[in-house]
């Protein structure tokens, strides 16, 4: 397998996002007047320059996602079955009990971060599991699982976990958390539906007109950098709202950060070590694991800005994950490069 390296973006992304908020706070600061700016070109609630950047910033990830190999990952069922079950019953109640513990006093940043934990991710662990020499196929069978699953359930997990959950259990006092699953749906359609139809007319079609190779080569890595750009973009927004964060800041991206450290490395060492006692062999093993470690920040960010507004404290914790979810899961895969050779006797 050819082994890939980490691009300068994708290198340094924890430290960009940290100079993005720096950079946004110091802009609100010197000119408060952006704020009223923002707002002249909204509809609503929704800004109508962050609504374009955060469908840029999903567009990319849904094209490349290779749909046309999903069947290839029926050929172990029980493998499959086991991957499904950690994305999409045990990763998002794992994250939940991490949230409502550790965040109870603080239920806006609690629901940013379920809304991480509901996301499963369809872009960046494709580059855990190669980093890690991972089995290639089947994590890209598992990505294209997941966009389908997430396009269809998300909305109804944000009901479930944020409207019903948080609310039978007293846990959303002072803090908006009846979410219609039409109003949830509303915005999953928007910021996913709509930069997946992009995407998948965008593959389809240029492997039509110029082939797959061309797709793969040419056009793919030209699209990429749209996705950490629109990133970045939002994150400047964002954070010129928040000139009072420049105190509050480092507590509550502490605050944030532990559950979703937390969850990152429990979910990726509980999903190892189970698929190596079944008996799973390396590169399966490692794609399954960074599959259920791995979450769509992107997504989640959309979502909470569109429900709770740009300056909101749920959209705050939802920036949060991938300045922790990047360094965490690089980390990680020299853990899974250590565990090859100890557990699979695999030399590098």
């Amino acid at each position: 397998m050819e082994k890939r390296e980490l691009g300068l973006i994708e290198k340094y992304l924890t430290l960009w996002i940290f100079l993005a908020i720096i950079f946004g706070i110091t802009l609100g600061y010197i000119y408060p007047e952006i704020s009223k700016i923002l707002s002249s070109m909204s509809i609503d609630t929704t800004s109508i320059p962050i609504a374009i950047g955060l469908i840029l910033m999903m567009y990319p990830p849904l094209a490349k996602v290779k749909y046309e190999e999903m069947g290839k990952v029926f050929k172990n069922l029980k493998l499959l079955g086991f991957s499904l079950t950690q994305n999409w019953i045990v990763g998002p109640v794992v994250m939940f009990f991490l949230a409502i513990t550790l965040l109870r006093d603080m239920p806006a940043f609690m629901m940013g971060v379920i809304l991480v934990g509901l996301a499963r991710c369809i872009a960046m662990v494709i580059v855990w599991n190669e980093l890690a020499e991972g089995d290639r196929e089947l994590a890209v069978g598992l990505v294209a699982f997941n966009a389908i699953f997430q396009i269809l359930f998300y909305a109804v997990y944000i009901y479930l976990f944020i409207t019903l959950a948080l609310t039978n259990l007293g846990l959303a006092e002072g803090v908006s958390a009846e979410i219609s699953i039409i109003d949830a749906a509303k915005t999953v359609f928007i910021y996913l539906g709509i930069p997946f139809i992009a995407g998948v007319v965008t593959r389809y079609t240029s492997f039509k007109l110029k082939g797959k190779e061309w797709f793969e080569k040419f056009l793919a890595p030209k699209i990429s950098p749209i996705t950490p750009i629109a990133l970045l973009f939002t994150i400047v927004v964002m954070f010129s709202l928040k000139g009072e964060y420049i105190v509050e800041l480092p507590y509550n991206v502490l605050r944030v950060a532990v559950p979703l450290a937390l969850y990152f490395l429990i979910m990726w060492f509980a999903t190892f070590f189970i698929a190596y006692r079944l008996g799973v062999d390396y590169p399966k093993t490692t794609a399954v694991s960074f599959t259920a470690a791995s979450n769509d920040f992107e997504l989640a960010i959309a979502v909470a800005i569109a429900i709770w507004g740009i300056n909101s404290d749920q959209a705050f914790a939802t920036v949060i994950g991938p300045l922790i979810e990047v360094p965490v899961l690089i980390s990680l895969v020299n853990v899974a490069l250590k565990f090859r050779e100890k557990f699979y006797g695999i030399k590098a």
